[in-house]
């Protein structure tokens, strides 16, 4: 007789239209760890996959799939961070839903969460097929705007620093061939 908790088991879910949908508008390939713990999803024996999972896990697993209403904590063991922050903003009933519409699971998103802290919202990482829990991995136009603005004193303070020298560099120049001329 198989465990209790595997009687629990309700079959794994796929939703490849969320990945679909990204690869076509981003022209980029992604796997499912934007959203899971393991890149090849929740189905298997592997880390953050079902088949791997103690009776307590599968206990928290049906916890979170129980969260239909957006607001409610989520901590699903099949989910990383950014999966389970899609879960408390919208609850899994409006996340399914969006299966016929995944454009809009980023408006749903908004633009207030920002995980990884790279100045690019979740929703926009989203749409543009990069990762919103690596703050190097960015549309690389956004990131240098983000960056710049976020360091432009230390941008003004190098580039002054950098005409300083040049500067000093050709006074001593100068200087050396003034002294040079006069040895002559």
């Amino acid at each position: 007789m198989p465990p209790l908790y595997a009687l629990s088991f309700t079959a794994a879910s796929a939703y490849p239209e969320f990945q679909q949908f990204v690869e076509k508008n981003s022209h980029r390939t992604v796997n499912c760890a934007m959203c899971h713990i393991n890149e090849n999803g929740p189905v298997g024996n592997g880390e953050g996959q079902i088949g791997s999972f103690s009776a307590d896990e599968m206990k928290q697993l049906n916890k979170a799939r129980a969260a239909l209403l957006p607001g409610q904590d989520v901590d699903s063991p099949i989910l990383n961070q950014f999966g389970n922050e899609i879960i408390k903003a919208i609850g899994k009933k409006e996340f399914v839903a969006l299966k016929a519409e995944p454009a809009k699971l980023a408006e749903r998103l908004g633009d207030k969460s920002d995980l990884d802290g790279d100045g690019i919202s979740d929703a926009r990482e989203y749409l543009d097929g990069t990762d919103p829990l690596n703050q190097f991995h960015g549309d690389p136009g956004k990131l240098f705007w983000i960056n710049l603005g976020r360091y432009k004193m230390h941008v003004c303070l190098a580039v002054v620093a950098v005409f300083a020298i040049n500067y000093g560099l050709i006074q001593l120049i100068k200087g050396v061939t003034i002294v040079q001329s006069g040895k002559n």
